[in-house]
């Protein structure tokens, strides 16, 4: 049993109803919550008084904060755990919200799954007024063809077709004296290598190969098969890619000076593809929503923002990406969890589908 959850069964009916409806109000308007605000919500008639010693204690337990002498209550970060492990309430998701969230399948061709990947990130933005991210699988069909392209002396392209037709192309520099020949000879040699590999699995291979081969391959064309093979390690091309979407949300949402700096440097990392991995290692405990509150992921620990995430999976049940969505700390978490919830889902149905 956690800490929380061992404080919540300690505390009595009272207590208990006076805590879940300071958090409650709290979360609705982002203000701290008085006594005689609570004397109107309490079912049993109680005197400010009382209901003041009442927070006091719950202060003390470490629920509760006072952000000025004279001002009422805000819960802690320690008390929003509480609420969300034991008091949440999860609300059904409404109709007009999955309308719009599966008006992103109808609205264009599902087959482009990049695309749809970022009208969903922009649909779950729009229905929760929060930032969403969408943690787009990596593409590991096999590989069919490679071929390089000379544009000039010191740029050419790479250009990879995969088995399940998607094609994928980079641009790079050349090792210096490149002619047609050995750029050919580069495309021959990987061709006869690579094919019908994954790309992760082609470079292992690849490397061997020449280790093997270097007798058998020219020189320049050595070269050219490590420099232009090279560019899918250097970009995201094999790897899972961060969709973020609405961020004026999540910066209109808060104050000004240190805290406005915090959320730009979250989105800053996130867009740098910095520390991506983990956003999916966030989900891997399972099959679910799971919320992170203030510091207790150190992605968002910055900022003070929560995150609402939930995994979706292949036609295999495995665990290929995430869905999530970041907001304040008071975010109304009933409404949140079920759009994420449903989102993750829908688009776990979208890759296993086309899979």
């Amino acid at each position: 049993m956690s800490e929380t959850q061992s404080i919540l069964q300690e505390l009595n009916d009272r207590s208990r109803e006076v805590f879940r409806l300071v958090v409650e109000s709290y979360l609705d308007s982002g203000d701290p919550v008085g006594s005689r605000t609570l004397t109107r919500s309490l079912n049993e008639k109680i005197s400010a008084a009382t209901i003041r010693n009442v927070m006091q204690d719950l202060e003390y337990l470490g629920l509760l904060d006072s952000p000025h002498v004279s001002a009422g209550r805000i819960p802690t970060q320690m008390g929003l755990r509480m609420f969300v492990d034991g008091l949440l309430e999860v609300g059904d998701l409404t109709q007009s919200d999955r309308q719009k969230i599966d008006a992103t399948l109808t609205s264009s061709n599902s087959n482009d799954v990049g695309g749809v990947l970022d009208r969903i990130g922009a649909a779950l933005s729009g229905v929760t007024h929060g930032a969403s991210l969408v943690l787009a699988p990596k593409h590991e069909a096999e590989i069919r063809h490679i071929e390089f392209v000379s544009l000039a002396q010191d740029r050419a392209l790479v250009v990879l077709v995969l088995a399940d037709g998607h094609v994928e192309n980079r641009l790079f520099t050349p090792p210096p004296g490149q002619t047609p020949s050995s750029m050919r000879e580069a495309a021959n040699f990987l061709n006869t290598v690579i094919e019908g590999r994954t790309l992760t699995n082609a470079r292992a291979v690849i490397r061997t190969e020449i280790s093997a081969r270097r007798q058998e391959i020219d020189s320049l064309a050595r070269e050219m098969v490590e420099s232009g093979f090279a560019v899918w390690d250097e970009g995201d091309g094999d790897s899972a890619r961060l969709i973020v979407r609405g961020r004026a949300n999540l910066l209109a949402e808060n104050g000004y000076g240190d805290e406005l700096d915090r959320i730009r440097t979250l989105f800053d990392d996130l867009e740098r593809k910095r520390d991506i991995e983990q956003f999916l290692d966030l989900t891997e405990e399972g099959e679910g929503v799971r919320i992170f509150i203030g510091s207790e992921n150190k992605l968002f620990s910055l900022s003070g923002s929560s995150l609402v995430v939930s995994p979706y999976m292949n036609a295999d049940r495995k665990i290929i990406g995430a869905v999530g969505v970041i907001g304040p700390t008071r975010l109304n978490y009933g409404r949140i969890v079920p759009i994420v919830d449903y989102t993750a889902q829908l688009v776990g149905k979208l890759i296993a589908d086309r899979s």
